[in-house]
């Protein structure tokens, strides 16, 4: 099933306020222009301040995703969909492939104050969920 742009709800304009971003780079890949309808302003706000703080390119791997998205990507890997920060436009996914890189993205990150940080050995995700899930937490895939 495809996703309608049409049933996108606005959530901020944030986006048009960032130095480092455009809103494209937080699409949902089967949705275009699902990034600047759905991404929360403040994640947005805190992901700049972190970028500006490492001082190095953000690539963006996948921040909101729509639910359809969101499952196909776990039946490719074999496992449940989980209640993803990427769903509310609370989460991104930045490549990251070498440790130098690394240490300087993760240490933006918590600079910039997220307490919620996914380590993978090609992504660094970052969010902001609240509900129901831990903070101050680092993880790895």
């Amino acid at each position: 099933m495809t996703a309608k742009a049409a049933s996108a709800v606005v959530k901020t304009n944030a986006t048009m306020n960032l130095k480092y971003f455009n809103s494209e780079e937080f699409d949902s890949p089967d949705l275009p222009n699902s990034g600047a309808a759905n991404m929360d302003g403040d994640f947005l706000q805190k992901l700049d301040n972190a970028r500006h703080i490492a001082g190095i390119a953000f690539k963006i791997n996948s921040a909101y995703r729509t639910t359809e998205h969101h499952q196909a990507i776990y039946r490719r890997l074999g496992k449940e969909p989980t209640k993803s920060a990427h769903l509310i436009g609370k989460a991104a996914d930045i490549h990251c492939t070498d440790s130098k890189s690394r240490f300087i993205i993760l240490s933006a990150l918590l600079d910039a104050g997220f307490t919620r940080i996914g380590i993978s050995s090609t992504f660094i995700h970052c969010d902001t969920a609240e509900k129901g899930k831990s903070q101050q937490v680092i993880w790895t895939y």
